[in-house]
């Protein structure tokens, strides 16, 4: 599916993600726990013959869990395609570097100081995103002075860890000096889940406002973003302004990835997974890998939640979809690795 990007192969392979992104929609709302699905809830969408528990099942319980994953799965797929580019490093990710962290540990702070729920409901995201930031400051940084080459890979992803434990001692602190109950919820929020049946729909809509301005921030860089790819100096030469396209994709990827991580907690490696497969099979030109992975980090992150959800036929409680997305990344993140180490 690689060559010359023209309009043609744009839509065609546009249109062709669309229809995986819409049938994993389908898929996580035609399943569930309640033992009603399949074709039955598409009959009685379409035809209005759901009675009360099915509207309450699909709508309020189904719905929500397959938006946000669409959405969350876009925002963090769409950042990790961005970091790799401004770093020129095919293992960047917002998890593994530590963007996440940091937007956990704003997002915590506020969380933990209390106040009224709608200080909360407004201080978490917008702690998250500033938290976000902090840390992609702090790779960037990392990168002005990191060598070229494997250390530099070696340099980045150790920061990344280090911060990563920097900001989960905090965040350890934080819950041994709050109450046994606040802990707990902050527990469940971290954990990384799209349990979030109740969500008001004027947050939702905020949600998906924030996430498509994420999202077509960086899209709307793409072609500077492939200049970048060559190296600051030759971005340069060839009339990029790169200090703002960098500032700007990285405000653009930092809200995608605080609002992920202010209502699902923390998923990890689906930045890493997704550009990284799609970038392989269609090429490294981010005016198509950009949307291609945003529909498809929402189609990979609603399957995985579909994973997490059959498990409570096994454990009799379903997983977190964190744990899920972190059983396939891991793995891949070292094969990654590996191939990046032969190739440097």
């Amino acid at each position: 599916m690689r060559g010359p990007l023209t309009s043609a192969r744009l839509a065609t392979t546009l249109a062709l993600c669309l229809a995986v992104a819409g049938a994993a929609a389908l898929v996580g709302l035609g399943w569930g726990s309640s033992g009603w699905g399949g074709l039955d809830v598409l009959q009685g969408a379409l035809f209005g013959t759901l009675d009360e528990r099915q509207h309450m099942i699909l709508y309020e319980a189904r719905l929500p869990r397959v938006l946000f994953g669409l959405l969350v799965g876009a925002a963090l797929a769409v950042a990790g395609a961005v970091f790799q580019a401004l770093l020129r490093n095919p293992l960047a990710d917002p998890y593994i570097l530590g963007v996440s962290g940091g937007a956990a540990l704003g997002g915590t702070l506020v969380f933990a100081l209390g106040g009224s729920a709608l200080a909360v409901g407004i201080g978490v995201p917008i702690a998250s995103f500033i938290g976000a930031l902090g840390a992609v400051g702090l790779i960037l940084l990392v990168g002005t002075w990191a060598p070229s080459g494997r250390a530099g890979t070696y340099v980045l992803l150790l920061t990344g860890v280090v911060f990563n434990a920097f900001a989960g001692s905090v965040i350890t602190f934080i819950r041994t000096i709050i109450s046994p109950q606040k802990a707990h919820e902050l527990l469940f929020y971290l954990v990384g889940s799209l349990d979030v049946e109740g969500t008001p729909a004027l947050e939702i809509g905020i949600v998906t406002g924030a996430v498509f301005l994420s999202v077509g921030g960086a899209l709307y860089w793409a072609r500077d973003l492939n200049v970048l790819t060559l190296g600051d100096e030759e971005a340069s030469a060839l009339g990029v302004d790169v200090d703002a396209t960098r500032r700007n994709v990285v405000l653009a990827a930092s809200l995608g990835v605080a609002v992920a991580v202010a209502y699902t907690g923390l998923v990890g490696f689906v930045g890493l997974v997704v550009p990284h497969g799609v970038r392989l099979l269609l090429g490294p030109d981010h005016r198509l890998l950009i949307p291609a992975s945003a529909l498809l980090g929402g189609a990979f992150l609603v399957i995985a939640d579909l994973v997490a959800r059959a498990s409570f036929t096994l454990f009799s409680t379903a997983l977190p979809v964190g744990v899920v997305t972190a059983f396939i990344g891991a793995p891949i993140f070292l094969v990654f690795l590996r191939s990046t180490l032969k190739s440097t």
